[in-house]
């Protein structure tokens, strides 16, 4: 059974991941920082239908944090699928973006991806199969007011991933990022149902569900020609 590790596994979209490939079969790590209780229960309720899950707690933004308890699963067993779900906003105009605005964003999408991935990199190059998604958004291709250090952040994920592409090609591990559009969930919440209408050609939000359909895919065998990709699930908003 392949170890899947979700950071940011209690939010919306992370729950719908998670709950996807646990029912694929995948051993799942559901992961949090602050909500804590929503992993526990959310693993509970995996298990509870017959699934194999975990709760595992620690801030990604946090490279010692990270290490000691990515380091300590690695060495149980390897984590084979690693989505780097994290992430926060902190929206401000750039010219009255603070450096705590803009750090904090940074240390949790993209310094989080790096803190989480690295340590659990040998481990799964040594089984020869791996899949590494980083969760984007359309704001990182479009750009999106008062949200440059969360469009930086997420189109960093772009620059690593291809990267890893290329690095990990021949050790049969993948490399891609997804960016949804506006999914409905608590950071959806601030768009109006006329701005969603005139904003997205499908007149609509779309599902958790319908973003962890892709990520399941690119964790599959099925997947295993497709890397470096920036795969967009925005109802054709680009």
């Amino acid at each position: 059974m392949k170890r899947a590790l979700v950071t940011g596994g209690s939010g919306v979209i992370g729950s719908a991941i998670c709950l996807l490939l646990a029912e694929r079969g995948f051993d799942v790590l559901v992961h949090a920082n602050s909500r804590q209780e929503r992993a526990r229960a959310l693993a509970a309720q995996i298990v509870g239908a017959g699934g194999a899950a975990e709760s595992i707690c620690f801030d990604v933004s946090d490279r010692a944090a990270c290490r000691t308890a990515l380091s300590a699963l690695a060495e149980d067993r390897p984590v084979q699928i690693v989505i780097h779900n994290a992430g926060i906003h902190d929206d401000a105009p750039l010219a009255g973006m603070t450096g705590e605005q803009w750090d904090s964003v940074m240390n949790v999408s993209l310094n989080g991806f790096y803190n989480v991935v690295r340590p659990l990199l040998l481990p799964m190059i040594a089984t020869r199969w791996g899949r590494i998604i980083g969760m984007s958004s359309v704001a990182a291709v479009v750009g999106s007011r008062g949200q440059a250090n969360y469009a930086a952040a997420k189109s960093g994920l772009h620059g690593v991933s291809k990267a890893l592409a290329v690095e990990l090609a021949s050790r049969g591990i993948t490399a891609n990022v997804v960016a949804p559009g506006i999914i409905e969930s608590e950071m959806a919440s601030s768009f109006k149902p006329e701005q969603i209408l005139q904003m997205v050609p499908m007149k609509r939000a779309g599902r958790a569900e319908e973003v962890a359909a892709v990520v399941g895919f690119l964790a599959s065998d099925d997947a295993s020609y497709v890397s470096g990709q920036v795969i967009g699930v925005n109802g054709a908003m680009i």
